[in-house]
């Protein structure tokens, strides 16, 4: 064991860290919604505007390739896959969400950086909507606070 854990709220001071966001383009009204609500929350735990980087890229599969990029280059205390994949009638909305969100989770572990992934997944539009504000800001939180722990660990 560690020691005493500090809790959560101790863990969410943005003030010293750099956090890159990689946003898919697809669903844009929704993953610009998400990408509002992290900043906003980024800027609220303290991150410095100048220490946020954010990058576009198409969709939900080219996420992990931005985060993999961010990661080499260096530099980031965490990082943040926003995104947002809406079931349709094939089969494409499970290869889009697994292939996506096993990518992330590979940088993250090649790497050992954090990676907040909200890349939602929705059944419907009405789904999406009702949680791009919350998953933005949770993104931020998880960013700021695995930083954190991972820092405390090192």
């Amino acid at each position: 064991m560690f020691g005493a854990d500090k809790g959560a709220a101790s863990r969410l001071d943005g003030r010293k860290l750099v956090i890159g966001i990689v946003q898919a383009r697809f669903n844009e009204g929704i993953t610009n919604t998400l990408a509002a609500a992290c900043r906003a929350e980024l800027l609220r735990l303290g991150v410095e505007e100048k220490n946020i980087d954010h990058v576009l890229v198409p969709g939900a599969l080219e996420v992990p390739v931005a985060l993999q990029a961010m990661a080499e280059k260096g530099g980031y205390d965490a990082l943040v896959a926003l995104g947002c994949i809406i079931r349709g009638e094939t089969y494409h909305f499970e290869l889009v969400a697994n292939e996506s969100g096993a990518g992330v989770s590979r940088v993250a572990l090649d790497y050992q950086i954090p990676i907040a992934n909200a890349i939602i997944t929705t059944e419907n539009l009405a789904q999406a909507e009702a949680r791009q504000t919350v998953k933005g800001t949770d993104a931020a939180q998880v960013a700021v606070e695995m930083a954190n722990l991972l820092e405390e660990l090192g």
